[in-house]
């Protein structure tokens, strides 16, 4: 198989799964396996890393008026309630604040994580009946319907499960911000839409610390065909991440986790049956 064609393979898992909670860590590590490239594969490493920068542009782009209008009412907010502290932006903030020192910390780990298919199909499948539970049983007690809403603690407690999310591939950046946020009030909505926002300095952070790792220890000169290789990637993760945004967003208005959740129990079982 071609490079080009496992750009443009791994371009697309990206953009479907980065946002949806079924961690697109695990699929690419999957997807890395199944096409053959050495886990040790710097380039492909690096690889992996920059093309989440397509679909942060997705999230940009989708919810760019969201933006505009959460920045034209700072610090008040749309209620004229708020302070600098408490405004959504601030919150979004404060939980990647919490998020990032402990991932930094324990980047090596992480790393070792993420070549054992044992944990990843394990978190998949304790991640999936998390979720389902979860969903099930905190989503008819929501009280806070829209991320302007929000309050200190709710941010806070979305950050530390961050911090088990970067842990263990498998558990999902999104799997974890959507069910913290459930345990502490939001709504499916809502903690969508902070998942999402959290997504921006939580993946810009990532991508820039992995992206000077990888010019630290391999120069920062690519040939052309590695450079082509990279934007097609790129694209096809903000396309298909764009698209998937939109799909979700609608989706959860009106259902609820658990196909994700069932399909988590799948994937995670297979990864243990043939992958371990």
């Amino acid at each position: 198989m071609s490079d080009h064609l496992k750009a443009l393979i791994i371009g697309i898992v990206e953009g479907l799964t980065e946002f949806l909670p079924v961690s697109s860590t695990a699929h690419i590590r999957i997807c890395q396996e199944l096409l053959d490239i050495p886990m040790d594969d710097n380039y492909w490493k690096m690889f992996a890393v920059v093309i989440q920068l397509g679909a942060i542009l997705a999230v940009l782009v989708y919810f760019r008026y969201r933006i505009l209008d959460f920045l034209k009412h700072f610090p008040a907010g749309r209620s004229g309630t708020r302070q600098w502290w408490n405004h959504p932006l601030s919150l979004v903030l404060l939980s990647f604040v919490i998020t990032a020192l402990p991932c930094f910390l324990l980047d090596k780990y992480i790393g070792e994580n993420l070549e054992d298919f044992t944990v990843i199909g394990l978190a998949l499948i304790l991640g999936g009946v998390a979720m389902w539970w979860i969903d099930k049983t905190f989503s008819p007690r929501a009280t806070t319907f829209q991320m302007d809403d929000m309050n200190f603690r709710q941010a806070i407690c979305i950050g530390c499960t961050q911090i088990l999310a970067a842990m263990f591939p498998g558990v999902s950046r999104s799997m974890a911000t959507i069910a913290g946020g459930q345990l502490m009030g939001l709504s499916r909505p809502a903690a969508l839409e902070f998942s999402f926002f959290l997504s921006l300095p939580v993946m810009i952070a990532a991508t820039g610390y992995k992206l000077l790792q990888y010019t630290i220890q391999n120069g920062s000169s690519l040939a052309s065909n590695q450079w082509l290789l990279l934007a097609n990637g790129f694209f096809v993760s903000f396309v298909v991440g764009w698209a998937v945004i939109a799909w979700f967003m609608l989706w959860v208005n009106q259902h609820g986790f658990t196909p994700f959740a069932l399909y988590r129990i799948v994937v995670g079982a297979a990864v243990l049956m043939w992958l371990t």
